[in-house]
């Protein structure tokens, strides 16, 4: 019997009910269950990156980062923008997966989520081709405007939005298959 294929997901948002996490929830929903999909929830645990202590003993929690993301079919990434920019504890994380090759030809799906979101999306997704991830612009989405698309709960209730995001995991779907 063949194990099941992973999928990472990781919210660029350290709060566990922001509209990242609650997106990450609806393509998790949308994902066969022959797919593990699991939301990585110890974002906040990473050290600031550190060249001094990136090497073959990193810090605990970007060790087991990066078993995650080596043993993973494909990542997932939802993120608000902060400040026209990354938000930093993602940025921080990215850092720390430079040395590694953790992301190197790995499939990678990204949806920014956020008021306007442009800066960060760009800015990702340059930072994500310096790592040499595999970012299908089919599994790209940028969501401006995100709360007023969804309810009080989190839940997405623009059908647009809903539609663009069922076509953004069925893509990314693909790339891992």
């Amino acid at each position: 019997m063949n194990p099941k294929k992973t999928i990472l997901a990781i919210s660029g948002s350290l709060r566990s009910r922001s509209s990242n996490h609650n997106i990450l929830k609806f393509l998790g929903r949308s994902v066969p269950d022959e797919i593990h999909y699991f939301v990585y929830d110890r974002l906040a645990e990473i050290p600031p990156f550190d060249p001094g202590l990136d090497n073959e003993r990193p810090p605990e929690a970007v060790s087991e980062l990066r078993h995650f993301m080596k043993n993973a079919a494909g990542i997932v990434i939802c993120t608000p923008e902060y400040a026209f920019g990354v938000p930093g504890q993602l940025k921080n994380m990215l850092d720390w997966m430079v040395s590694s090759g953790s992301l190197v030809d790995k499939p990678v799906a990204l949806v920014t989520a956020s008021s306007v979101g442009t800066n960060a999306h760009a800015s990702l997704l340059l930072t994500l081709g310096a790592l040499s991830a595999k970012v299908s612009e089919d599994a790209t989405l940028l969501i401006p405007f995100i709360r007023s698309k969804m309810d009080a709960e989190g839940n997405v209730t623009d059908e647009e939005t809903k539609k663009a995001l069922l076509s953004v995991i069925k893509a990314f779907l693909n790339e891992i298959n």
